[in-house]
């Protein structure tokens, strides 16, 4: 009886003292985890698309109903020296009706700093998600001088998930409109985006988005399934369809990253659909991902022969590498709604949440500052030895490396065991 009381005490103090931190970075972080010079704000806004087809709601024969579909989208954003650090942000977990709370360091609506411009990077959830899913990326991000745009699409959040195919239709479309709506910001907020210089970032349904979005058109046979698109709504999204070559060709995309990217192990893309990615790629998987397949997110790398590409792999991961927030408190129990604790959601069996995190934010920063930036001193922490366990730690007597030290750039000594970082050039 002692020890069940004793047990019940802990789990109340846990739950009562919990904050749910986005942004917290472990001292054995890779160098470019750590947050930037910037304090950040942030704001939620929505913006409407009218006269779209409700793929949900569509049937097998007849005309498709059209609706107006209404995007909610979380901007983080570089504030000015004065603001205050600190906030909450009030969400669902994955069961869609149990409340949690995170804390991070944005300020809600603090005044941006419009005094210079900044790249826009657009994250887009999987499904189901929301646009805090990835919040500890996105906050840690805009404090290294990015706008960073979340996306709530429709049909596919925790509370709204409807029928798959208005998720396989409308992805990329959804990034695309919310890019071609950003640009048309006025005020402190729209004047310090550079919405002509832009990065998308998408984790499982939103990889496969972002895919699409940078060339790599679906199959013909994808747009039959029973279970996908009605009516061959998908054809939008097709190799060699007008649609999608309109779609595809924006030079506003400068950059891609693509966590867990779901739809090479169903068949939506070939080879052909593949090669006309010619945006830098960056693929992020889990080793064991079961979800997307992690043969076939290697595939995805191996056949994007005209982009120039990376591919890291946390082994021995499951679908969640690198991308999810640390599961929340509340998803320790087991949901009603769900029969299950929904805490697998976010986490992982093998990595630790924020341990992943902070290697993403890691390489996102090298990433995105080398192709949105221009700064080419990042690439130094880009070309690695492929398999991190075969670098040589070696340095002075005043620990300066030696010309035989070749160990991940940016990593502390014996921490990047368990990762892979592979780069392909355009035309390999």
């Amino acid at each position: 009886m002692r020890k069940m009381t004793l047990a019940l005490g802990l789990i109340a103090a846990s739950g009562a003292t919990a904050e749910n931190r986005i942004d917290m970075v472990r001292p054995d972080a890779p160098a470019l985890a750590a947050y930037g010079v910037h304090r950040i704000g942030v704001t939620t806004l929505s913006f409407t698309n009218p006269d779209q087809i409700d793929v949900a709601n569509t049937g097998e024969t007849g005309v498709p109903p059209v609706y107006d579909r209404s995007l909610t989208v979380e901007i983080w954003y570089p504030a000015t020296d004065d603001t205050t650090p600190g906030g909450i942000y009030q969400t669902v977990l994955r069961d869609g009706v149990t409340p949690a709370t995170l804390t991070g360091q944005a300020a809600r609506d603090a005044t941006p700093d419009s005094a210079q411009t900044f790249p826009l990077v657009v994250i887009s959830h999987g499904y189901p998600g929301n646009r805090y899913l990835m919040s500890p990326l996105a906050e840690n991000i805009a404090s290294k001088g990015y706008v960073v745009a979340a996306i709530d699409h429709p049909d596919s959040t925790y509370d709204d998930q409807a029928a798959f195919g208005s998720t396989l239709v409308n992805r990329p479309w959804d990034q695309k409109f919310i890019i071609d709506s950003i640009g048309t910001l006025d005020g402190a907020l729209g004047a310090m985006i550079q919405d002509d210089n832009v990065a998308l970032i998408g984790y499982s349904m939103g990889g496969y988005g972002a895919l699409i979005y940078a060339g790599a058109g679906v199959t013909r046979v994808s747009t039959t399934y029973e279970w996908g698109a009605p009516q061959g709504l998908l054809e939008r999204n097709m190799t060699g369809t007008d649609t999608h070559m309109a779609l595809s060709d924006d030079p506003r995309i400068k950059a891609v990253i693509a966590f867990g990217p779901w739809g090479n192990n169903t068949g939506f893309w070939d080879n052909h659909g593949l090669e006309e990615v010619e945006k830098p790629l960056l693929l992020i998987a889990g080793g064991v991902d079961d979800v997307s397949g992690y043969d076939a997110i290697r595939a995805i790398f191996d056949a994007t022969v005209n982009a120039p590409r990376h591919l890291l792999t946390f082994e021995n991961a499951n679908h969640n590498a690198g991308a999810p927030m640390p599961a929340p408190t509340e998803s320790y129990a087991v949901s009603k709604t769900l029969g299950y604790a929904p805490f697998d959601h976010y986490a992982d069996a093998v990595w630790d949440n924020v341990r992943m995190n902070n290697i993403s934010q890691h390489f996102l920063t090298a990433y995105l500052d080398l192709h949105l930036k221009g700064d080419s001193a990042k690439a130094g922490f880009l070309g690695l030895v492929p398999v991190a366990h075969d670098g040589v730690w070696e340095t002075d007597a005043d620990g300066s490396p030696t010309d035989e030290h070749t160990y991940w750039a940016g990593f502390p000594n014996r921490t990047a065991a368990g990762l892979r970082f592979e780069t392909k050039r355009a035309g390999e």
